[in-house]
C-alpha cells in the first residue's frame, strides 16, 4: 500500500492528473489477471471482457491526454490557489463534506452506499491537488533562497491537507467496506472519485485548457470505456454464465 501511494505521488508529479487518475483503474484488471493465473481464481467471460475494455480505454486516454502540465512552478501554483473560482469550488466542497459527514452519514450511511462514496470522492479534491502541489513546492523548500520560508509554509499546508484528507478517506472507505459489497463499492467509487479529481484538477490546474474538442471527446470515450470495464470486472466477477444468461451468486448471511 505504501509503495502504491509513493507511486501515485510520483505519477501525479510526472503527468497531468486528468491522465493519471483514470489510469489508476489498470490495477483492477492486472490484479484480477494475476489472481487468475497465480492463485487460480475464477475469471469468467465478463471479467475477461472487463479487462479488455479497461486496457482499450486506457490506451485511448493516453493518446488524447494533455502532453504537459499547465502549472509547472510554485509561483504559478500560488497564483492558482488564490484564484476566486478555485476558492469558491473549495468552499462548496467543504460545505458538502460537512453535510455528508455530520448529517447524512450518521442517518443514512449504513443503508445508502452513495453517502460514503460521495465523502471519499469529494476528499479526492484535496488529496490529488495536494500531492501534485507538494511536488512543485518541494524543490523551493530545500533549494534555499529568499523564498524558501514562504515555500516551507505552503509545503506544510499542503502536507497537512494531504494527511487529513487521506486519513478521512481511509476511515470512510473502511466503514463502507464493513457494510457494503466491496466489488460494488470499488466500481462506483472509481467513477465518482475520478470524476471529482478531474473536476478539481480542471479548476485548479486548468489542464483541460490544453485539450481540444477532439481530444476531449476521446478522453471522455476512453474514461467511459474504462469505467464500463471496471464495472463488469468488479460487479460480475463472481457471476456464472450459462445459456439462460448471467446468474449472480447467492450471498449467505
Amino acid at each position: 500500500v505504501i509503495l502504491g501511494q509513493i507511486g501515485n505521488f510520483l505519477a501525479y508529479n510526472a503527468a497531468p492528473a486528468v491522465l493519471v487518475t483514470p489510469l489508476g483503474a489498470l490495477g483492477v484488471p492486472f490484479g484480477s489477471l494475476l489472481a487468475s493465473y497465480i492463485l487460480q481464481e475464477n475469471l469468467n467471460l465478463l471479467g475477461k471482457l472487463g479487462c479488455l475494455l479497461s486496457c482499450i480505454g486506457s490506451v485511448v486516454l493516453i493518446i488524447h491526454a494533455p502532453k504537459s502540465d499547465h502549472v509547472t512552478s510554485r509561483a504559478e501554483l500560488e497564483e492558482k490557489l488564490g484564484d476566486p473560482v478555485f476558492l469558491s469550488y473549495l468552499l462548496v466542497v467543504l460545505l458538502l463534506l460537512l453535510v455528508l459527514i455530520f448529517w447524512l452519514a450518521p442517518a443514512y450511511g449504513a443503508s445508502n452506499i452513495m453517502v460514503y462514496i460521495s465523502i471519499c470522492s469529494l476528499l479526492g479534491s484535496f488529496t490529488v491537488p495536494s500531492s501534485k502541489g507538494l511536488g512543485l513546492v518541494v524543490q523551493d523548500v530545500f533549494g534555499g533562497g529568499s523564498s524558501s520560508s514562504r515555500a516551507l509554509y505552503l509545503f506544510l499546508g499542503l502536507l497537512a491537507t494531504l494527511g487529513v484528507s487521506v486519513l478521512l478517506q481511509f476511515t470512510f472507505i473502511n466503514r463502507a467496506l464493513e457494510r457494503f459489497d466491496s466489488n460494488t463499492f470499488a466500481a462506483i467509487y472509481y467513477v465518482t472519485f475520478t470524476s471529482t479529481v478531474i473536476l478539481a484538477s480542471a479548476v485548479l490546474f486548468r489542464e483541460w485548457g490544453m485539450v481540444g474538442a477532439v481530444d476531449g471527446l476521446g478522453m471522455l470515450c476512453g474514461f467511459t470505456t474504462v469505467a464500463v470495464g471496471v464495472f463488469l470486472l468488479q460487479v460480475f466477477q463472481d457471476a456464472s454464465l450459462n445459456g439462460k444468461g448471467v446468474k449472480a451468486p447467492i450471498k449467505e448471511d
